[in-house]
């Protein structure tokens, strides 16, 4: 299966993430949601916010990041 999202995009987006320290779930969640539609995906407000719940339990891993994106990424 071939990656949607380079090191590079992921790494920027996790930087962006841990400097709004995760606090706010919504912002957090919203932060996703631009990301991904700036790439052309649509993505459920919901899962979104519940995808932010599991990166920020994983410490914000890059591993997860993809996953969780790979999983939320709806071709539009």
């Amino acid at each position: 299966m071939k990656e949607r999202f380079s090191s590079t995009e992921l790494t920027a987006l996790r930087n962006d993430l841990m400097q709004g320290g995760l606090v706010d779930s919504h912002e957090a969640a919203e932060l996703l949601q631009v990301f991904l539609m700036g790439r052309g995906y649509g993505v459920s407000p919901q899962a979104a916010r519940d995808a932010v719940g599991r990166v920020e339990m994983s410490g914000c891993s890059l591993p997860v990041l993809q996953h969780e994106l790979e999983n939320l990424a709806l071709v539009m």
